[in-house]
């Protein structure tokens, strides 16, 4: 059994010298923003501290009552002893999950890229195909999407798309999302029949704002250049592309979808930024020895995830695993969260078997 003590009184600690920073009248402005946020995410837990010891009390009042209250009110004071226990026990469980630990970045938004892999013109096509899904998905539940580049060729199809997905709680939906998705289908250019089989790669980075990750303008080297392919009059015209490479790590972002050199500059920069901010995550991540991420597989952009198979018209998630014979409405962004929400349930409940275990035990 949890020791919950020690948990309430680290709670109330915090919540206290929250309220009274915030009562401060020299408080600076950023810092109120600070801890308003903070104390946001500390008032659930605040209010099931307040819950548990009222039940906690209730039944130390039944359980402190003395044994000749007569037979029927014994057995109906026995009822009401096993009910508080189970609402202890209920607080305990939903307390645990608000003391899992969080990550920051999971209420941004996020950068997607899809690339395609083995597969040719097929994984190309494949590849408009999951950005219309996630546009569709990001859609309807009231996110902004915003093209960074795409270089659609004659048949539809693109080697490369990277898009910005903004608003809340983007990262934390859609980072399940990254690994190789398999496209299983009868291509348009074959005349013979015959399934292909054809992959695409799926990354989503976190947003990085400006207080994540810093960059000295001495280590990059920006390149303008004319961009390529769709993109109006201005192209061929001007050098309105603009590359930027981070030298110490190599990294390298571009973009070419605005006519305005200046516009392209700040989307790269955004770009390379969350990159960056991705890489260090990476790292620190690789440092723990109970990484999050490999409590629902890698996510390694190498493994594959997810099969779409158009003959019999399913989706199979290999990490669940998990097939659902809805592939048109999975496309349509419809159906997408009848995949997502299983792999959110599957990750919470791996880390509730760890929960209070080693570094990372705990959100507060």
């Amino acid at each position: 059994m949890t020791d919950w003590v020690p948990i309430f009184e680290d709670i109330r600690r915090r919540y206290d010298a929250l309220v009274e920073a915030l009562g401060a009248e020299d408080i600076l402005l950023q810092d109120r923003v600070d801890k308003n946020r903070s104390l946001a995410k500390l008032t659930p837990l605040m209010d099931h501290v307040e819950r548990y010891g009222r039940v906690e009390e209730e039944l130390r009042l039944l359980e402190d009552m003395g044994d000749d209250e007569g037979e029927e009110m014994e057995r109906l004071m026995g009822e009401e002893r096993e009910v508080l226990k189970a609402d202890l026990l209920s607080l305990e469980e939903e307390m645990k999950w608000l003391l899992l630990p969080h990550d920051d970045a999971d209420d941004g938004g996020g950068m997607l890229e899809i690339r395609a892999g083995t597969g040719g013109d097929e994984a190309g096509l494949f590849v408009m195909d999951l950005l219309r899904m996630y546009m569709r998905y990001a859609e309807r539940l009231g996110w902004k999407t915003e093209m960074v580049s795409c270089d659609e060729n004659a048949l539809g199809g693109s080697s490369q798309v990277v898009m910005w997905v903004k608003g809340e709680g983007v990262y934390g939906r859609l980072r399940r999302e990254g690994g190789v998705h398999r496209v299983q289908r009868v291509p348009v250019t074959e005349s013979g029949g015959r399934i292909h089989t054809s992959t695409v790669t799926v990354a989503i980075l976190p947003q990085a704002e400006d207080v994540d990750v810093e960059i000295d303008s001495g280590d990059l080297r920006i390149d303008t250049y004319r961009a390529q392919g769709a993109g109006g009059q201005h192209v061929n015209k001007t050098d309105s592309a603009v590359r930027i490479t981070h030298i110490p790590s190599g990294l390298v972002s571009q973009c070419q979808d605005h006519k305005s050199q200046h516009r392209n500059r700040l989307q790269a920069m955004e770009v390379l930024r969350s990159r960056l901010y991705d890489r260090e995550r990476q790292e620190k991540d690789a440092l723990r020895a109970n990484d999050r991420r490999g409590q629902i597989g890698s996510g390694d952009r190498s493994e594959r995830i997810r099969t779409y198979n158009f003959p019999q018209g399913r989706v199979t998630d290999h990490r669940l695993p998990l097939t659902l014979y809805k592939l048109e409405s999975v496309l349509a962004g419809e159906t997408l969260d009848e995949l997502i929400e299983p792999l959110l349930l599957k990750e919470r409940q791996e880390m509730l078997k760890n929960w209070g275990m080693g570094e990372g035990g705990g959100g507060l």
